[in-house]
């Protein structure tokens, strides 16, 4: 493909240093071996089989074709789900072209299976920042007119190094707290050159996929990567938004005392009235046995908390960067450090205590384990869909901001979740819907 940009991976390529990364180059794709397609496969039909929802979407979109013309730039995890929302945006008549979203949390074997299926693909796991952001370089080499993105990458990769690509670029979706709150950042500052929208704000989105996803996918990768019993473990979570009090609750479930450190009066109030205790950061690093940030804000946990916590700590992140965890601090207090098992790094303190690092502060869930089940991926990619296709017919007419995803799409998203589920509710009755508007009712 020949373009204006010249990605900087693909200069690196051309000036033959490719043998230094380890990456199979051998096709018009960036992975780490073509030969793991098969195992791929598997995991993408495993995810296909319990994703009905975005299967109903895609089945209107092969005969109505709703992104015919349009070039979708995608940075976003590369998993099982989202191979699924890249071949149902093929399906739709996109040309798309993709980079992970996180250094460690690519799957390596789907995305050697998109590679093998004939997509533009620029991803693996344990990528450096460099290359990191030389993936996202060459996803924008297709001269995109939409982009998906998990974090704002690829949005400010644009903004700041690609503005000229702007104009031709209908919208975008963000697919995060963090990103969603840099997009707003950026609107309100009069720098977001195309309109947004924000499909982490949907309830279809943040209620399912925040809640019970992180909830789940958290703890499965902090059982991975330690094998740690957690029932009767003080377990702190710093942070009780969405991705917060689903980790919370399921972490009270299986046992552990929870503790949750705020700096918003109303969530910590929230986490109260859920029968958490509820106290500053100072003082739950001298109870914690585990911690787990989900705040989307830098340096939660840094080195005066360190010089108080147990010996034998367990310390990790579920937000979208990790500089909620001041890892720096923490190789500044160490005398030693070693690899306990895969994704758990022991830090031997001066004092002779241990400190085990998880994921190197990427998103645990992720890095350590596969990330939220398919089924609640469903919704979250399923508007993905719907928003992407709203931006090709409608983007245009948008102003440069952040939009919400609509009150009707979550309700008709919503509702065919619970069909493909085999689920009915009730329906209101005409004199049950003129009571609503009856204001001469009463007692």
């Amino acid at each position: 493909m020949t373009s204006a940009i010249q990605s900087p991976l693909q200069k690196h390529l051309e000036n033959e240093v490719q043998t230094a990364l380890p990456v199979d180059t051998s096709g018009p794709y960036t992975v780490t071996d073509i030969s793991l397609a098969e195992a791929g496969e598997a995991r993408v039909s495993w995810a296909r089989s319990r994703m009905p929802a975005l299967a109903a979407l895609r089945a209107a979109a092969e005969s109505e074709k709703p992104l015919t013309g349009q070039r979708v730039a995608g940075c976003l995890h590369v998993t099982k789900e989202t191979a699924v929302l890249i071949e149902t945006l093929r399906a739709a008549g996109a040309e798309v072209s993709w980079s992970g979203c996180n250094p460690l949390s690519t799957q390596d074997d789907v995305a050697a299976w998109l590679a093998r299926e004939g997509y533009d693909i620029h991803a693996w796991y344990g990528q450096s920042t460099e290359e990191f952001y030389r993936c996202i370089d060459r996803t924008l080499e297709l001269r995109p007119t939409l982009t998906l993105d998990d974090g704002a990458d690829l949005i400010y990769r644009v903004h700041s190094d690609f503005p000229q690509l702007a104009d031709g670029i209908l919208g975008g979706t963000e697919e995060t707290t963090t990103g969603v709150i840099r997009l707003r950042a950026m609107a309100e500052a009069g720098e977001l050159l195309y309109p947004v929208i924000a499909v982490n704000d949907a309830a279809t989105k943040w209620d399912f996929d925040n809640v019970h996803g992180t909830g789940q996918s958290t703890l499965d990768g902090i059982i991975r990567a330690t094998s740690v019993l957690l029932a009767g473990k003080d377990f702190v979570v710093a942070g009780y938004g969405h991705c917060g009090r689903g980790l919370a609750a399921r972490a009270r479930g299986m046992g552990a005392n929870v503790i949750v450190t705020e700096v918003d009066p109303l969530p910590a109030l929230r986490a109260v009235m859920d029968g958490f205790r509820v106290m500053r950061m100072d003082e739950a690093a001298t109870l914690g046995d585990i911690f787990c940030t989900a705040t989307g804000m830098k340096d939660v946990i840094v080195g005066r908390h360190f010089d108080s916590m147990k010996d034998g700590a367990i310390v990790c992140n579920t937000g979208h960067y990790d500089c909620e965890i001041s890892i720096p601090d923490l190789e500044k207090r160490s005398t030693d450090c070693r690899t306990i098992r895969e994704n758990n790094e022991a830090f031997r303190m001066e004092d002779g205590r241990t400190i085990h690092l998880l994921a190197r502060g990427r998103l645990v869930n992720l890095a350590a384990a596969e990330g939220h089940p398919s089924e609640v991926m469903d919704m979250s990619f399923a508007n993905q869909f719907l928003a992407l296709c709203r931006l090709a017919s409608e983007g245009g007419g948008y102003d440069n901001r952040v939009y919400d995803i609509s009150p009707e799409q979550d309700t008709e998203l919503a509702a065919l979740k619970l069909k493909t589920a085999g689920i009915s509710i009730d329906e209101l009755t005409p004199e049950q819907i003129s009571y609503l508007s009856d204001f001469r009712a009463g007692t």
